[in-house]
This record gives structure tokens, sequence and C-alpha cells, in this order.
């Protein structure tokens, strides 16, 4: 490695670890603060999100923007899992591109958001910010429990909309092929949506496409730290793993279980979701100001070593 490389780079899943699961936005104490400082000192930063542009616009990059954006800093981000991505610099937001190869047809983007809208408006909204995918999230007035019980009730209907376009899609475990015997798209679910992707889309995507983003702006960091808030999110430091890199998972929300793997995972003890995200980035910084970092906050890492 080069020896002006960054020492690490940061992949941030961004529901969860950075933006409030509850507001849907940055509300940790210090979690602006510590990435700012983070930034200033050259460490890349990468969001790796399901999130639209559009989402990350307002709530994550307005707020970066607006705080004051380090000259230094190199910051991106891959929204729908790999499908969408843009440069942030203090000038503001990139262009936005597209890989329209990944993008849900037209007829499915249509018949699915007419049937969320036309039976199930009472626990979703359609995020309209999206352009390769289709979500449908958890409306901010209904609670938890309530949107979970119906949303099982959308996605068969989901599925059943790709049957009748001869659509192949799969949904938990269960693969519906088209007349080809294809089977192209995925109804995925989390804790507050529904996402109807490309199978070709995914977190370990999100990690590649971020790579050739910084390619294109400096050296690669020596190392990574990869957080997120769900076993999915595990895709990221998978691939860069597979991939030769050095890497280290942090998981804010280990109730959804922690997985073996060939590379450190380490866990919150006290906290979850951003408030864990904010107290790991308030680590980092302290590592880079030269500080002892504190790890209260955090078990040992599994399967074991140090890490930064």
């Amino acid at each position: 490695m080069h020896p002006d490389a960054p020492p690490f780079g940061l992949l941030l899943d961004v529901d969860g670890p950075i933006a409030s699961p509850v507001t849907r936005s940055i509300s940790a104490a210090g979690l602006l603060d510590s990435l700012l400082e983070l930034l200033a000192a050259g460490v890349p930063v990468v969001f790796n999100t399901g999130r639209s542009d559009d989402f990350l616009r307002t709530q994550v990059v307005g707020p970066i923007l607006a705080a004051g954006l380090p000259a230094r800093a190199r910051l991106h981000a891959v929204c729908e899992k790999g499908a969408v991505t843009f440069t942030v610099t203090a000038a503001g937001m990139g262009p936005v591109e597209v890989d329209e190869q990944v993008a849900v047809p037209r007829p499915a983007v249509e018949r699915l958001e007419a049937l969320a809208r036309a039976h199930y408006a009472d626990v979703v909204f359609v995020d309209g910010g999206k352009r390769a995918m289709v979500s449908l999230e958890q409306r901010l007035d209904v609670d938890s429990a309530t949107y979970l019980a119906r949303q099982p009730e959308f996605e068969a209907a989901a599925l059943a909309v790709f049957a009748d376009l001869d659509l192949g899609a799969t949904w938990k475990g269960i693969d519906q092929p088209d007349s080809a015997g294809r089977v192209d798209w995925r109804i995925d679910p989390t804790i507050i949506s529904t996402d109807i992707e490309s199978v070709l889309l995914g977190k370990d995507r999100g990690a590649e496409m971020a790579l050739r983003l910084l390619a294109a702006d400096g050296l690669p960091p020596t190392a990574w730290r990869t957080v997120g808030d769900s076993r999915t999110d595990y895709a990221m430091a998978d691939w860069l793993h597979a991939q030769g890199h050095v890497v280290a998972h942090v998981d804010v929300r280990p109730a959804d279980g922690v997985p073996t793997t060939p590379y450190p995972v380490l866990q919150p003890r006290h906290t979850v979701n951003d408030l864990a995200g904010a107290a790991w980035l308030a680590r980092l910084a302290a590592v880079v100001r030269g500080d002892a970092p504190d790890d209260r906050d955090f078990d040992a890492p599994r399967p074991g070593g140090v890490v930064a």
C-alpha cells in the first residue's frame, strides 16, 4: 500500500447507523460532528444504502453541507443498493448516475405503486424518489407492530403482480420463475419498508461501486470499516474480504443475529442503531486524533483481532 493512503475507509449503511429508524434523519448527538472530523482528516466515506438519492440529499447530505463539508473530504454515495451513485463536494451533490439495466420494468412499477396506494395506503407510502427500485415504506404515524403485521400481505400481492406480468421474482425463499425459467427480481423486506429490486443489487454491489468511486479521486484506504444494522449489511464486508481487503464490520443492531465471519465483528453493548453509530464514529475520530479510543460501548471484536 502507498504510504500516503488513508489508514481506513468507511462504508456506511444509512438507515440505522446514521439516520434514526424512528425520525428517519440524523438525530444522534455528536454523530454529524464526528463524521465531519473524519472527513476533514481525509478518511474516505461512502454511504451504501437502499435509500434514494433524494432521501440522501434531504436527510444526510443536506445537513453535512450545511455544517460545512471540509475541502479535503472524499464523500460518495451508493444508493438503491448499487443502482444509483453520486459524489459530494463542498460545492454540493454532483451528477446522479443510474444503471438502467437493473431498473424494475415500468409496467411493474406502475402496478406495484397503484396496488400500494389503493389497498395499503393506511400503513405505507410510496418512495417517489426511487429511480431503479420500488420501495414501500412504513408511514411515520403507524406503529411498527401494525406495519409488520400487514407487510407480508402486501408482499404476497406484489409477488402475484410479477406472476401476472410474467416477470420472475423471489420472496422469502420462494422462487417464482418467468416463462423462460428466470428469476430476475427480488421482494426484500426490511423492518421499515419493502424494497422491490433486481437480484443483481445488494450491499456487495454497493461495496464494488464504492471502490470505483474512490478510485477516481485518490488513493484507496489500507483497510475498511463497514457499519450496518441488518444481516444483509454483512455483504459489504463479505465482498471486501473476498477481494483481499482488510475489513472489520460493526453491527449496530445485532438482534438480527451475528453470523460467523472470517473478519472481526464488533457489537455495541449499551446502544443500538444511530446511537451506536454515533459512538462508533466518535471512537474512530479519537483514533484519528491520536487519543485513546473509548471502548466502553463495544464488545471485543469477534472472531478476534484488534480493530482501530
